[in-house]
């Protein structure tokens, strides 16, 4: 049996709960072959960030070569970069090796609340990875800082702002509502002139550090093994809604825990 190859870049998170950690768990939960490329190493547990320690861009660079160089990648899940030069160093990767299915979270802050994404970085991010996804799938803070507006707190707002996403160069874009408030986690999906709502329970628990990490993955695993757009972020959000509802269940750390990545096997 050969499996498809997703590949993630993304930075370290030394508690395994997020970053490159909960990115190849998610991959191993979907039956795809995780390769990697670290783009930072970081001091973290569930309480928070205590240190960055950027890897130098031509590294970053090498890793991707050496990857792209052997392996069949099916598809690419960029998660935290960090960095101007490394996103810079990203974007010149793949203009050259043009993976066919990108996936772009547009990771700033991480659930703690430390940044994660120099400020200088966040134009660099807009103007030369945006145009080259597949797929971008912001929170809502994350969408408002791209576009460098307020916080969307209604479906108008939220309609919005996915358009303009969209016309910054993306094929698709995935506003995620778990910053939101009410009874329901509604992410919305746009596609050109589509928007489709996936509304799923708010899950009361501080146990959600790598969530966003995870459903990025978990929707490259499904673009992996073949699946439309609409079908893999549908399975990774009906994936990603029940490893939250188990997280409580692992008793990791004293701050956010991570999701439970393997819930299907319990």
């Amino acid at each position: 049996m050969t499996l498809p190859v997703g590949l993630t870049i993304a930075g370290s998170d030394s508690s395994g709960g997020a970053g490159i950690q909960a990115d190849l768990k998610t991959f191993a939960a979907f039956g795809v072959y995780g390769a990697s490329v670290i783009t930072a190493l970081t001091a973290q547990n569930t309480r928070g960030v205590s240190g960055i320690h950027p890897v130098p861009p031509a590294f970053v660079t090498a890793q991707i070569d050496a990857v792209f160089d052997d392996l069949d990648v099916k598809a690419v899940k960029i998660g935290m970069l960090a960095e101007f030069a490394t996103i810079e160093a990203v974007a010149a990767a793949l203009s050259r090796w043009k993976p066919k299915l990108v996936v772009l979270d547009p990771v700033m802050v991480a659930t703690s609340g430390d940044r994660l994404l120099s400020a200088d970085a966040v134009s660099a991010l807009r103007e030369r990875l945006v145009p080259k996804a597949t797929l971008i799938t912001p929170n809502l803070p994350e969408a408002a800082a791209l576009l460098e507006e307020a916080i969307a707190s209604d479906e108008a707002a939220i309609t919005s702002q996915g358009r303009k996403l969209l016309a910054m160069g993306a094929q698709a874009v995935l506003i995620k509502g778990g910053h939101g408030q009410g009874t329901e986690s509604t992410d919305y999906l746009f596609i050109g002139r589509r928007v489709t709502a996936l509304p799923a329970p708010r899950i009361a628990t501080k146990n959600t550090h790598g969530t966003g990490c995870s459903l990025s993955s978990a929707i490259a695993a499904g673009l992996a093994k073949g699946q439309t757009l609409e079908q893999a972020v549908h399975d990774a959000k009906v994936w990603i809604t029940a490893a939250i509802a188990a997280a409580d269940g692992l008793g990791i750390g004293h701050g956010h825990g991570p999701i439970h990545h393997f819930h299907r096997f319990d």
